[in-house]
């Protein structure tokens, strides 16, 4: 696909120009056909418009008619490699698949949050933010040590303190509300984390799983700017659409300002949920992975292919654009408008919506097909652009997949 005289991954100097892009989710006022881009040195956007006459040294960047987005933003991941057991390295799923903005939800705790924060969000190349689990340790052992056994796991001055240290790297806190982690503790965790979150001023992510806690019990307590992920699973006693009166409910949050977000995940995505949920007119407000060791080789793979599997099941395009760019942005206080003006430092995903034959499988097992996939070609950082591709795995883990799920 896309030719450049850049080297991916090495030091950039001078000015870069993108030709033949076509923008997408930057807003009404953008450009509504191919336009080229030119990036100063200082990696800000000096000019844009169509056939671009730029004259003296300039490394090129080909976008061959390609769309150009905001940079994408996965809202659901695990990265602190080294530190928790299940967490990937972020460059499995950072800027070489497409994504600028990489955020960690709840890997770490107050305990061990500077560990996080000087392992792996100082030296990455993509901006790092993440949600601080309400539990002091984190997912160190994640599922065989619980981060929420009971109230001695969680050190509320230590929690506030750490948020207030870190507000350039910390967006919010992360609370998992299901049983395997929480016992007969149910919903209270969720409690003790929105009394933090409204001390702090910031949202609270809430992972919802088998109950208890209740789906429905979780919503009742979150307010506007709050995130429920693994929206559309498909468990039994939390899934949306086995309950009227929580897809109402869920309905009735979403509208109210509650964001709904995907967490792919390996056990937190179901094909039919997601499609009935789409065509009864229920969107999710972001896409994210939920990425990590047991999840990549698995159901996953990268954020191009969970957009796909929501295209797949009638999500439309431009809202799945937004549902990685300016939706998951707005969630963590990043900018949204003037993506594309100049002056503004370049942050940018270039991609394609190519044709597909390609199997995959849900969270549940059930295979799917996908006609269309979102395949990423270049991140562009400043001044320097990054080729990108999808993650291939070497064998994907489909192993007991269930009968291909119907969902045309």
């Amino acid at each position: 696909m896309p030719a450049s005289s850049a080297t991916a991954g090495s030091p950039m100097e001078g000015r870069l120009l993108l030709t033949n892009v076509k923008p997408v989710s930057f807003g009404p006022n953008a450009p509504s056909s191919s336009i080229d881009i030119l990036i100063d040195a200082d990696g800000k956007i000096a000019e844009f418009g169509p056939s671009l006459n730029v004259q003296g040294d300039v490394r090129r960047v080909d976008g061959k008619g390609a769309w150009i987005s905001p940079g994408w933003v996965d809202l659901h991941t695990h990265i602190w490699h080294g530190g928790t057991d299940i967490s990937v390295r972020p460059q499995l799923c950072g800027a070489e698949r497409g994504v600028t903005t990489i955020v960690d939800a709840g890997s770490a705790g107050e305990a061990n949050f500077h560990g996080f924060r000087e392992y792996i969000i100082d030296p990455a190349r993509e901006r790092i933010k993440a949600f601080l689990n309400l539990g002091s340790i984190g997912l160190v052992a994640c599922n065989r040590v619980s981060e929420l056994s009971d109230i001695k796991s969680i050190d509320i001055d230590r929690t506030v303190a750490c948020v207030n240290e870190n507000r350039d790297h910390i967006v919010g806190l992360k609370v998992r509300a299901s049983h395997v982690i929480t016992g007969s503790w149910g919903v209270t965790p969720v409690k003790v984390g929105k009394k933090l979150a409204k001390i702090l001023k910031i949202p609270m992510m809430v992972h919802v799983g088998e109950p208890p806690a209740l789906y429905d019990e979780v919503l009742e307590i979150l307010g506007p700017g709050d995130i429920i992920t693994h929206c559309f699973n498909g468990k039994v006693g939390s899934s949306i659409i086995e309950d009227d009166d929580l897809f109402e409910l869920a309905a009735r949050c979403a509208g109210e300002g509650i964001r709904l977000d995907i967490g792919h995940g390996g056990a937190s995505f179901s094909f039919r949920v997601a499609e009935v949920a789409i065509q009864r007119g229920l969107l999710p407000f972001s896409i994210s992975t939920d990425i990590h060791l047991r999840s990549l080789n698995f159901a996953v793979w990268d954020l191009g292919t969970t957009m796909s599997k929501l295209l797949s099941v009638g999500m439309p395009f431009d809202k799945v654009v937004e549902a990685v760019t300016i939706s998951p942005a707005s969630a963590i206080n990043l900018p949204t408008e003037n993506l594309l003006s100049v002056g503004t430092r370049a942050d940018f995903t270039i991609f394609e919506l190519a044709d597909s034959d390609l199997t995959v499988i849900d969270s549940m097992g059930y295979e799917a097909r996908l006609d269309k996939l979102f395949e990423p070609h270049w991140a562009v950082l400043g001044n320097e652009p990054i080729a990108a591709s999808r993650y291939q795995p070497v064998k994907p883990e489909t192993s007991g997949a269930i009968a291909p799920y119907s969902y045309r």
